[in-house]
């Protein structure tokens, strides 16, 4: 029988909860063994710890993996404390998971993968949006042939939760003074879910805006991308609308597929809709997953490393592999700022300097 592993979890941030309500749930179905927490805040480590019954806490990462001994680190912390905590647990020899973003800038996650690679240890990145169970489905249709050849793909972000003075204030108050949001917070999960439905990108032209004065970065914009396969891709978001749905967390918002087959529709409810070229619209029945954040997402991304690491299949999101869509960030800010359409380097490396950060002007 494969070792059940034990995980050891660094932050206790907004986001970790899910990280630790997925890693507590895998250990009582005797997916993996047991979960530790780390936090330099043990009273925030000590509450997060509480509430999904992690018994382990500990206020050092480094004392952590001694007494504890994890066979692996899940990194979710704020993006410019990445780099020191995976040279940690590459020092230690432990398989990593790093939320993203990966880093604050193209050459420091380049440091961090090439670390990883160095002593030979896995890192996966922590994008889960391909992992919820819609995209999942949409794949294997894709696969399956149902759509035909691939035309076009078009998401519409709608979280409604950036409106006014307030936003963000109750959940992820850092939004409000990050220098970039729209695409580095949020729309670099679209990049990754393009990526995995329609291919490789080789070009974006991007046009940014801030609406709420409230926030320093970016809330609004429209990018368009050129996919390998000769198909197109929209990314059409802003984060102070709402749309159609009784949670607009859960999908945050809807998507087009198109194909020469017909067109899969993706709602608020999660639901899939098919319309046959020329025909009616049907749903397409497929298990929607929990009526929770990315319809479980977290979970089946956590899932799926424990299973990699047993030995079961290979892996996806790997450090590598998570550098392109980097690229692709970098791409549309430079697209917006110089107004221009942006072609990547076919092989897939840096093709400037790091840009300066810098917001939008409204």
């Amino acid at each position: 029988m494969a070792k059940r592993l034990r995980i050891g979890v660094v932050g206790a941030g907004y986001f970790s909860q899910f990280h630790v309500e997925a890693w507590t749930g895998l250990a009582a179905t005797g997916e993996i063994a047991e979960v530790a927490l780390c936090d330099r805040d043990t009273a925030r480590a000590n509450a997060l710890a509480n509430r999904f019954g992690v018994k382990q806490v500990f206020d050092d990462a480094e004392r952590m993996i001694e007494l504890f001994a994890p066979d692996l680190v899940d990194i979710v912390t704020p993006p410019d404390t990445h780099l020191a905590l995976v040279e940690l647990a590459c020092r230690k020899g432990l398989p990593m998971v790093c939320q993203k973003a990966l880093a604050p800038t193209l050459t420091e996650a380049e440091r961090i993968v090439a670390c990883a690679e160095t002593a030979n240890l896995p890192l996966i990145v922590h994008e889960n949006f391909r992992f919820s169970p819609w995209y999942r489905e949409m794949r294997r249709l894709i696969d399956a042939g149902h759509l035909g050849a691939l035309h076009s793909a078009a998401f519409r972000l709608r979280p409604g939760d950036g409106q006014g003075p307030a936003a963000y204030l109750e959940r992820q108050p850092y939004f409000q003074q990050m220098p970039r949001l729209l695409v580095y917070e949020t729309a670099i999960h679209f990049i990754d879910t393009f990526r995995y439905l329609m291919g490789e990108v080789q070009a974006v032209t991007a046009r940014l805006r801030r609406i709420n004065p409230s926030v320093k970065g970016e809330d609004a914009g429209y990018i368009i991308f050129e996919f390998a396969s000769g198909s197109t891709g929209l990314f059409d978001g802003n984060r102070l609308n709402d749309h159609v749905s009784d949670n607009p967390r859960r999908t945050m918002g809807e998507m087009w597929l198109e194909g020469s087959a017909g067109v899969l529709r993706l709602d608020g409810a999660a639901r899939l809709w098919w319309k046959p070229h020329q025909r009616d619209e049907v749903e397409h029945a497929y298990d929607k997953g929990p009526a929770t954040f990315a319809g479980g997402a977290v979970v089946n991304l956590n899932r799926h490393v424990a299973r990699f690491l047993r030995g079961e299949g290979e892996a996806e999101n790997t450090g590598r592999s998570y550098l392109e869509n980097i690229r692709i960030q970098d791409a549309v800010y430079r697209s917006h700022d110089t107004g221009r359409r942006i072609e990547l380097a076919s092989s897939g490396a840096a093709s400037a300097a790091d840009p300066p950060l810098k917001a939008v002007a409204g």
